[in-house]
């Protein structure tokens, strides 16, 4: 699922006189309280996809409009060096996303890919269309969530969601449809920096959900993308969306204090 659409906050729009939810960018970043010369979201962080398995490094940024911007290592090694040219320099970029590329572990293994991002502080720094300076400083740590284990309407999520695999076992149920999942309370007990017995602290859970429908002939897809507590363990599907078709994917996101985050995927069908 593409983590740009994942990573937006809730509107309605509506298609074919069918209201759906659809996300809009940045609602789950955390404000930042610092000085006037920080940048106004900063993040720096890693995604784990426990289902398919693999890693990606990912970095959140906003603020004023900005002509040039670097994510610099303590140590001083240079990490990203972007800067805008043309018009576009003379208008400036404010939001910028960017994702890495998400080998799976056969081709990268996970110690190796933590190897290659350390664990500590990271500077992020851009230069405004005014030619001032903008610094933010950011803590990149390998503490990645055990994944979500999820539920619909109280059945096990499927583990094979391929229908062109003999083990596909996609959850079958009816309307309405409930996706729950148990509290995530512990690091991952394999991959990044396990606490062991320690308690990590959660900052929200995200439920994604994914149908394709056609409408007179054509082919449509639709996602609902919902950011929820970490005192939350369930969602209901609004029935204006579990009408559009037959057949969902669906994702579950934990995020750590540090906006790590790692996600369990599945599928179900409507009876």
């Amino acid at each position: 699922m593409n983590s740009y659409i994942r990573m937006r906050s809730i509107y309605l729009v509506g298609l074919t006189a069918t209201l759906f939810l659809v996300a809009a960018p940045w609602a789950w970043a955390e404000e930042h309280e610092e000085d006037e010369n920080s940048f106004d979201e900063a993040e720096l962080f890693f995604e784990l996809n426990n289902t398919d398995g693999d890693l990606g490094i990912h970095s959140l940024i906003d603020g004023d409009g900005w002509k040039k911007l670097q994510i610099t290592e303590s140590g001083g090694k240079l990490l990203l060096n972007v800067r805008v040219l043309g018009n576009l320099r003379k208008q400036g970029v404010t939001e910028f996303f960017f994702e890495s590329a998400e080998p799976i572990f056969a081709e990268l293994d996970p110690a190796d890919f933590f190897d290659r991002f350390p664990a500590d502080d990271y500077l992020i720094t851009g230069t405004t269309l005014e030619g001032e300076m903008l610094e933010s400083e950011v803590e990149l740590t390998h503490i990645m969530p055990s994944p979500p284990q999820a539920t619909v309407n109280g059945d096990p999520m499927a583990l094979v969601c391929d229908e062109a695999d003999p083990d596909y076992d996609a959850t079958e149920t009816s309307a309405p449809v409930t996706i729950g999942w148990a509290e995530v309370v512990s690091s991952h007990e394999d991959l990044g920096s396990p606490r062991d017995s320690m308690d990590i602290e959660i900052h929200n859970y995200q439920v994604v959900v994914e149908v394709e429908f056609e409408v007179d002939g054509e082919e449509f897809a639709a996602e609902m993308s919902v950011i929820l507590p970490p005192n939350v363990f369930s969602m209901t599907i609004p029935e204006a969306f579990i009408v559009l078709g037959d057949e969902f994917k669906y994702e579950i996101l934990v995020r750590e204090e540090s906006f790590n985050q790692t996600a369990s995927e599945s599928c179900f069908v409507l009876e």
